[in-house]
């Protein structure tokens, strides 16, 4: 759609009734494209965001997962496509005349203004009775145990607590729709998963539609009811998160969400295996066509490590182990509280990471020799990605950029 037909939408919107025929909360998001310049952001992007849902939008830096929240919000505009709220076209609608409310990283509290005045604050811009003004702070604050702080000013606050106050902000004004930009970044890990909690326990109990904007895939997987995982500004799966963790609709979002070990190679076995250099990796079932280059994905926390009976089978050839195993050195060691983890060097150009419950971690040292082995069910494979994250083989982290 060309800028000029948008426009047109708009203004058609603006004859549209005040009250939708939707439910409360409902978001959807109808083919929204947005460009910066010539950039695309956000590419004819769609998405039923369902009453009382919690969502996250996940992705790396770039892939427009900020850019469709703040179009949501109405500070940014598409170029193509509708943005319906409780069934109600939101196009021709400024950001105050939306039923949504945004709590952003940076909380934007007035540092001049106690805790209750800087939640009261929305309510008197909008010239609501006093007396209703001190109930509603009242309850808002109790929403999130803030209460006895009412009287306090933002700079005497921790960063968790400033937090709560900007959802209380947020919550006070009873929007249909909270939207939230990574609020949590700026907090410490322990506290970040403190919150984690505190905010899936407090939108299940108030039933507002939650659209939470993150690239941490921990915060993702915790609190959602169902992940769009973004990348270029489309969506790549939508799922809960069981789906995307068990079974990724691609090696991009295998490899975004969680961490995994990805072999390459041709297929094999009828598509049912990947020959790696390294090792043939089976799947309990073929997938791939046999004249493909495929990619296997195996997860740390599926894979067995035990030290090899000798030094020589550390340097045994790729054809001489069983499927799904792997020979290598270990060259790393790391203690992560409840697991540990390894990483085995398994030739110059690829290495392996295995992680096992602390009670049951073998007593390895560096430079052991170590034999790694894996089930098929475990095992997910792919055709060849034309992504940088999945191409190269070996342990991958999540992508960043």
């Amino acid at each position: 759609m060309s800028t000029g037909t948008a426009t047109a939408a708009q203004a058609s919107a603006e004859q549209v009734p005040p009250d939708g025929d939707g439910a409360r909360g409902a978001v959807t998001l109808a083919g929204i494209t947005k460009y910066y310049g010539g950039q695309l952001a956000v590419d004819d992007l769609s998405l039923e965001i369902q009453p009382g849902e919690f969502i996250s939008l996940l992705g790396p830096s770039g892939c427009g997962k900020t850019t469709t929240l703040r179009m949501i919000a109405g500070f940014e505009h598409p170029d193509a496509g509708d943005i319906r709220i409780s069934g109600r076209s939101v196009l021709a609608a400024p950001p105050y005349k939306r039923d949504v409310n945004t709590v952003f990283q940076a909380y934007a509290l007035f540092p001049h203004l106690s805790v209750a005045e800087n939640v009261a604050y929305g309510l008197q811009q909008r010239r609501t009775p006093k007396s209703e003004v001190r109930e509603r702070v009242t309850q808002a604050l109790d929403m999130v145990q803030m209460r006895r702080f009412g009287d306090r000013k933002p700079t005497q606050l921790s960063g968790g607590q400033q937090q709560r106050i900007a959802l209380a902000r947020a919550l006070v004004n009873r929007p249909a729709v909270l939207l939230l930009d990574e609020p949590l970044g700026a907090l410490d890990r322990q506290l970040r998963e403190e919150m984690q909690l505190e905010l899936k326990l407090l939108q299940s109990r108030l039933g507002i539609t939650f659209v939470f904007v993150t690239h941490d895939q921990g915060e993702a997987l915790s609190m959602s009811d169902r992940i769009a995982i973004m990348r270029a500004g489309r969506i790549e799966q939508l799922a809960d998160a069981d789906t995307v963790y068990a079974r990724p609709a691609s090696a991009y979002v295998a490899a975004f969400v969680g961490q995994q070990n990805f072999f390459r190679g041709p297929a094999a076995e009828a598509g049912a295996a990947i020959a790696s250099p390294h090792a043939l990796v089976r799947a309990a079932s073929p997938v791939l066509t046999t004249t493909n280059l495929g990619e296997a994905a195996v997860r740390p926390e599926f894979i067995r490590i035990e030290k090899a009976p000798s030094a020589g089978s550390a340097t045994a050839g790729p054809g001489s182990a069983d499927a799904n195993t792997a020979r290598g050195e270990l060259i790393g060691l790391s203690h992560l509280g409840d697991t540990m983890q390894y990483l085995v060097q398994l030739g110059a150009d690829q290495s392996l990471i295995v992680r096992r419950p602390t009670p049951d971690a073998p007593a390895l040292a560096i430079g052991d020799p170590v034999v790694c082995t894996w089930a098929a069910h475990h095992v997910l494979l792919f055709p060849a990605a034309d992504d940088d994250a999945a191409q190269q083989g070996g342990y991958i982290a999540p992508p960043t950029a």
